[in-house]
């Protein structure tokens, strides 16, 4: 299996546990997410430039090593920024 397509079956971070269709919409673009509390996960980056894109994220998460009101961070992968690697969590 491609990279796309197991870009195709993932759940994009945010939305809804009940959601009936959790994955990617046709014309966003994603990142994966990797290693962390949120791991496997895609980051909807529709719309971001470069440098917002090169700063990574600071994503809010309930299973991260704070609990409720912590943060994973992720930044992106220097060999494959369509991917983005988990750098720690914070309060």
């Amino acid at each position: 299996m491609g990279d796309d397509e197991v870009l195709l079956r993932g759940r994009v971070y945010g939305s809804d546990h009940d959601d009936p269709t959790p994955g990617p919409r046709p014309g966003h673009a994603y990142r994966e997410l990797v290693g962390g509390p949120l791991d496997g996960l895609l980051l909807d980056v529709t719309g971001l430039d470069a440098e917002q894109l090169a700063d990574g994220a600071a994503l809010s998460t309930e299973i991260g090593a704070y609990g409720a009101g912590g943060h994973a961070h992720y930044e992106p992968r220097p060999a494959d920024p369509r991917r983005g690697n988990w750098q720690g969590d914070t309060p």
